[in-house]
């Protein structure tokens, strides 16, 4: 039930939010690197603001991030 508001938060074009069992995944895009880091940033501050608010805690450890690329 926690995970279905994550999904709910107001999403970018950009931005979406996927989730399975007790994980999360948000995939963003960019025309370049800094500017989808940037949307990740602002969607990843988003979540722990929430997760502040409703006493949840995300352990850094299991997070992973992974860097994909059209470039050729």
């Amino acid at each position: 039930m926690l995970y279905n508001y994550k999904l709910k938060l107001d999403l970018t074009s950009h931005t979406k939010a996927i989730a399975f069992a007790d994980d999360i995944m948000i995939r963003t895009g960019g025309e370049t690197v800094v500017e989808a880091e940037n949307y990740m940033n602002l969607k990843v501050r988003k979540i722990m603001e929430w997760a502040i608010k409703n006493k949840l805690n995300f352990k850094e450890n299991k997070s992973k991030v992974m860097l994909m690329s059209r470039r050729g």
